[in-house]
């Protein structure tokens, strides 16, 4: 940050009052000044500092000031109910918590002060909490960007020292995994991890200085904190936040009034965007735009198309990861082929290495399928405070001891040409009568009907086969081109013409119509939970609903 202190664009942060602007310059000295009231709070190296934040430039700062005296940057998931977000705080044993008051409407600090038995208001003058529930916080922090952040302090001193004394494998962010039962993990990742890797991700994009990012996915994930922030950062180039949430019109209204020339986001955002350049009563120039990332889950074919189409992401490319690897370790490149984009999630990032193994650890042949294990710079210290979970990821195989290897628990397989399929989660395979099936392809094949706008497919209780697979359908709009109303029986034929008998659903549910939930359930980063769905599925089989054979 200090060497781009001369250059343009930092970032820009809409509000509903004003549009903030930062010269690189302008953002440095705003992160010397919060690093410098991180140290008036008490704040120093290693210690824990939490936020529950919409996408704003308060996260931003954030980011650079924790790492700028070797705080540990703890980013939690807004939608945590309050209960998740304590148990996460004394996990992480945070030391202060930046929130806003409010959430998407929400009295969020309200919300919060009432499941705190010993707090009270009067705290807030107070200079540090004292409350039993949280014992390790000290500080809560309301953010209110409305004021001027270039406040100075007598700590300079002091932050020059911290900075001074950071190395590259220091741990400065906790993400936590997106978790299906329990309370996620807390994943721990360094200087290094994350620099390095939001360097090459923008290698892979082509960014530059010129480049103007519009950062849709949420900043406590790593797609928007490497993939957005850091990849752009590392290469120059403007970060543009259009809201603090989700909004497809605020997406396009920054996209066009700031001429963006990236846009990121996972297959809900993108589908989100589309929907109301048809919808939203005006049209708006996406000209500028060139490249981005999509990631999160498969992109569909057609929906690849509808990018370079509609939205003129020409160079859209397609990212995988996980949070444990920083999180990206395959990426495509501007240039690949289409059908390269859309079929595969590119070759392997620089530095980086990979295998694929079958269930005995050995390397399986090109084309075949098995567990996906990485290694190299990119892979965490471990999760926080949870040293039997770190062992059941982070291996050294017989034959390669000095290799330290992450277990994906995703399937893949890679070509000749190195680049990488995923077909889907161990945990998400169904076993139908002995076979496996992977719904990745089913849904794949799904949405490459013009009728079907999303789908995701979960394995169903059988009493003949164990298990079958269940489709849940999410239906085209009406005026989208080629589009049919289709059935039941419609939608297993799609499977069972384009690939089998075996992996035609038994079961299709669309959403929002007989009495079945109007959407997806999603996390706030965009992925279908499939642990919900699976119970979903389970309840309606039992009663009959949605069987098609």
């Amino acid at each position: 940050m200090h060497e781009r202190a001369d250059q343009y664009g930092a970032k820009i942060q809409g509000s509903s009052d004003k549009r903030l602007r930062w010269t690189y310059g302008e953002m440095d000295r705003a992160i010397d000044a919060l690093a410098k009231g991180l140290v008036a709070m008490g704040v120093t190296k290693g210690d824990r500092v939490g936020a529950v934040l919409p996408n704003c430039s308060a996260y931003a700062l954030l980011q650079w000031a924790t790492a700028r005296i070797g705080a540990i940057l703890v980013t939690f998931n807004p939608q945590y109910k309050t209960h998740e977000l304590l148990a996460a705080l004394n996990l992480t044993t945070s030391k202060a918590l930046f929130i806003t008051p409010y959430l998407k409407k929400v009295h969020f600090l309200q919300t919060l002060i009432e499941a705190l038995p010993s707090y009270k208001l009067d705290s807030l003058r107070q200079h540090e909490l004292a409350e039993p529930a949280l014992p390790a916080l000290r500080s809560l922090v309301l953010v209110d960007n409305l004021h001027d952040p270039d406040e100075d302090g007598l700590e300079a001193s002091e932050v020059k020292r911290l900075e001074a004394s950071n190395t590259k494998d220091e741990v400065i962010n906790l993400q936590f995994t997106s978790g299906t039962t329990g309370l996620p993990k807390a994943v721990s990742l360094t200087h290094f991890n994350l620099l390095n890797n939001g360097r090459y991700i923008g290698d892979c994009m082509r960014l530059t200085p010129a480049d103007r990012l519009c950062n849709v996915p949420p900043l406590f994930h790593c797609f928007g904190l490497v993939l957005g922030n850091l990849a752009a950062w590392t290469h120059g180039s403007t970060i543009i936040y259009p809201s603090g949430f989700f909004d497809p019109r605020a997406i396009l209204d920054t996209v066009e009034a700031e001429k963006c020339t990236a846009l990121h986001g996972v297959p809900t955002h993108f589908l989100g965007v589309l929907g109301e350049l048809e919808t939203g009563g005006k049209k708006w120039d996406t000209s500028t735009l060139r490249t981005g990332i999509a990631a999160g889950s498969p992109i569909p074919i057609e929906l690849m198309k509808e990018l370079i189409e509609n939205l003129a992401l020409t160079e859209v490319t397609i990212a995988y990861g996980m949070t444990e690897t920083s999180p990206v370790s395959f990426q495509t490149r501007t240039d690949d082929p289409l059908t390269k984009r859309a079929e595969t999630v590119g070759r392997i990032m620089p530095q980086t290495k990979a295998k694929i193994v079958d269930e005995h650890g050995n390397i399986v042949r090109l084309g075949e399928h098995g567990e996906l294990c990485v290694a190299g710079y990119l892979v965490q210290k471990g999760y926080w405070e949870d040293q039997e979970q770190t062992d059941r990821v982070l291996k050294r195989h017989p034959g390669d001891p000095d290799t330290l290897w992450m277990m994906t628990g995703d399937v893949a397989s890679m070509d000749a040409e190195g680049y990488l399929q995923i077909v889907g989660r161990i945990k998400d395979i169904i076993i139908r009568g002995g076979e496996n099936l992977f719904p990745v392809q089913i849904e794949n094949c799904l949405t490459d009907h013009h009728a079907i706008r999303e789908a995701a497919v979960v394995s169903v209780p059988d009493s003949k086969y164990v298990e079958v697979p269940g489709a849940w359908v999410v239906r085209s709009n009406p005026k989208h081109p080629g589009a049919v109303h289709l059935s039941a029986k419609d939608v297993r034929k799609v499977v069972f013409d384009g690939m089998n008998r075996q992996n035609a659903p038994d079961y299709v549910w669309f959403l929002g119509e007989d009495g079945v939930p109007g959407e997806l359930p999603k996390t706030a980063s965009g992925k279908v939970m499939k642990h919900v769905l699976r119970k979903w599925s389970k309840n309606l089989a039992e009663k009959g609903i949605g069987r098609v054979v």
